[in-house]
């Protein structure tokens, strides 16, 4: 991930690296222009234009490259520069070599190697501009100066250092400002992908605190479930109606305890394995929602699903469990109302959970996704919506949070469809 991150801003950078050269390409003509009009100052303007129509041609190819290939190389930044200092030293030595007061020029190419190249390659480019700028003290094409001109040698150097110093500066500062923006967002998104692999490991180990404790709680569930099935058989139990009542009522939650244990093994398991259940999706999200909603009886519940597609999906149990997150929220915030919406955008289910509960505070919102965000106030609490967030983005979904303009809050799940289909799924 990091390789890819490193190729994309290598891109990025190539790119600025031609927007540079094309303001390199205006500012080489003017200055010819310039020199060999107003200044009076004899060029060879057929090979000057023919280096600046290369300089043209190169750029073309390279927007072509970058259009093909799906990443930069350090190695593809380093010739783009040589080429450039090749360039420049022909330009030079076609305009006076060394006497030339656009010899700096040079720093420029050498400051664009040290922001974009690795270490040994900008070193090297370094070594190659200093090899070219000692060749021009000694060979290059004498600019033929006019006459009346030769007193004004010293002005004339003078004005072509301020022009060189201005298109220097020119190019720097939006080129560097480019390149510190590029840095910024990567190492935004190095903090962003650091982050979450921190939550995934949290989530891999309450995945195996999980599965141990489910483990351990199988036991004392089955000594519960004798218990209770020796209190049925007992006459002097069964008598009352009361106490057959609750024994009936413990017998159906020990059950639900176990379920949810088997659950849990069984997402640890084989959860996306062979073994797993195929469905549709609509049948997913309403026999989900009547369990829940059998499980939990609220005392008022709407249900719309608008989805109705006979679409083929893995029947997930951690999906239902993020499904049952969501709704336990809703339903703790606001016992007396909770709805469901459910339709399709484009390629994706959208699942919306609304209440009429006092709403998310707003520093909640901030820190949507994020362990132990809570206002419950009860220990480990606030990793119910932290679980939901980290599932569905595993899905290559989404999880927003608002509130209501009438009061309550409204919880959407964005989950692409093609995700939840068996090959999908598997590969997910």
């Amino acid at each position: 991930m990091t390789i890819s991150l490193l190729d994309a801003t290598d891109k990025r950078n190539l790119l600025l690296l031609v927007q540079l050269r094309w303001l390199a390409v205006v500012g080489q003509v003017v200055t010819i222009l310039v020199v060999h009009y107003q200044m009076r100052v004899a060029l060879p303007l057929p090979p000057m234009a023919g280096v600046v129509l290369f300089l043209v041609g190169l750029n073309l190819v390279t927007l072509l490259q970058l259009r093909r290939q799906s990443s930069v190389t350090n190695t593809h930044l380093f010739v783009e520069l040589l080429i450039d200092v090749a360039a420049l030293t022909v330009q030079l030595y076609l305009s006076g070599g060394a006497t030339n007061p656009f010899i700096s020029l040079y720093l420029l190419q050498v400051t664009l190697g040290a922001v974009l190249l690795e270490a040994w390659s900008a070193w090297t480019l370094v070594l190659l501009a200093t090899v070219c700028f000692t060749w021009l003290s000694g060979s290059y094409r004498p600019l033929a100066l006019p006459p009346e001109r030769m007193d004004d040698l010293l002005d004339l150097h003078i004005q072509g250092m301020f022009i060189c110093f201005v298109l220097a500066a020119c190019l720097l500062v939006p080129f560097i400002t480019r390149i510190n923006r590029n840095l910024r967002a990567h190492d935004a998104h190095l903090a962003d992908l650091r982050q979450r692999t921190m939550e995934e490991d949290h989530i891999v180990r309450m995945g195996l605190l999980a599965s141990g404790a489910a483990h351990e709680l199988s036991t004392p569930l089955a000594t519960l479930s004798v218990i209770v099935n020796d209190w049925r058989r007992m006459p002097a139990m069964m008598s009352n109606p009361d106490i057959a009542e609750e024994i009936g009522e413990m017998q159906g939650q020990i059950d639900r305890c176990k379920a949810i244990v088997s659950g849990i093994l069984l997402s640890s398991g084989e959860a996306r394995g062979e073994g797993t259940v195929r469905t549709t999706i609509t049948d997913f999200l309403d026999e989900a929602v009547a369990e829940w909603r059998s499980s939990r009886s609220p005392a008022r519940f709407d249900y719309e699903n608008r989805l109705r597609s006979n679409q083929r999906i893995i029947s997930d149990l951690v999906l239902k469990q993020v499904l049952f997150n969501v709704l336990d929220n809703a339903l703790e915030a606001s016992p007396g109302w909770v709805g469901v919406w459910v339709g399709r955008q484009a390629g994706n289910l959208l699942v919306t959970v609304n209440d009429a509960g006092p709403g998310f505070a707003a520093g909640m919102l901030e820190d949507l996704g994020k362990p132990y965000r809570s206002t419950k106030g009860r220990p480990g609490s606030g990793l119910g919506l932290f679980l939901v967030v980290n599932t569905v983005r595993k899905l290559g979904g989404s999880v927003a949070a608002r509130n209501r303009p009438g009061g309550g809050a409204s919880v959407t799940l964005t989950l692409p469809l093609a995700s939840l289909c068996p090959r999908g799924a598997d590969a997910a």
